[in-house]
């Protein structure tokens, strides 16, 4: 009996485990989150510790548990984005057999998220440039995401017959586009001036409809 006794305890803490786990993972998800969006709309140096603990809804005593400076919500914040851009390219991989029709659909899925862009300017640029003082390994963890974007258009590209270095240098023009048209878009807080990028790039590969 005793060792039923211990077999059912064990299962019990077993799960107690598990829901406690399992609620540090959300609220840690949350302070991410949170942070995310503040330092993009606020900035990075206007942000707080107790205005993410606000925003996320955790006790600011908690938050050195998950984080112990802002520096590594930093980090976490650019881990995010490098996470986003793999899943985005992975989607681009899966939607077309041709390479012209994966890069497409990467600036369509670009386009979705235009409206943000222009009202906050692009996160992942915020990141970058924010981050590079006092959190340099952040910012470089950011910048990943612009290099990932980077390398899977020129790899489509060399499909299509370009040299490697023809590749890479349109590539890099596309995402250079990509990212002057949000500056001038939220400079001008006009939408239309990103649309108009995004065509322009689509254009510069000829890979238009």
């Amino acid at each position: 009996m005793w060792v039923s006794r211990w077999k059912l305890s064990q299962r019990t803490n077993l799960k107690r485990e598990y829901r406690v786990s399992r609620k540090g993972d959300q609220r840690r998800e949350a302070i991410v989150a949170a942070a995310a969006r503040l330092f993009w709309e606020c900035g990075f140096s206007a942000t707080s510790i107790a205005d993410i603990a606000r925003d996320a809804d955790v006790p600011q005593g908690n938050m050195f548990y998950y984080f112990r400076t802002k520096a590594d919500l930093a980090l976490a914040v650019a881990d995010v984005f490098v996470d986003e851009t793999r899943a985005l390219i992975t989607e681009a991989e899966a939607a077309s057999i041709d390479p012209r029709g994966r890069i497409r659909f990467l600036l369509q899925r670009l386009a979705q998220s235009n409206r943000s862009r222009v009202v906050n300017g692009c996160p992942i640029n915020a990141a970058v440039r924010d981050f590079r003082r006092t959190a340099p390994e952040a910012s470089a963890r950011a910048g990943q995401s612009f290099e990932l974007l980077v390398s899977f258009i020129a790899r489509e590209l060399q499909k299509t017959g370009p040299r490697p270095s023809i590749a890479m240098a349109r590539a890099r023009a596309v995402v250079i586009e990509w990212q002057g048209g949000i500056a001038l878009a939220h400079a001008f807080n006009d939408m239309t001036v990103l649309a108009e990028s995004l065509r322009r790039a689509e254009q510069s590969l000829q890979i238009g409809s």
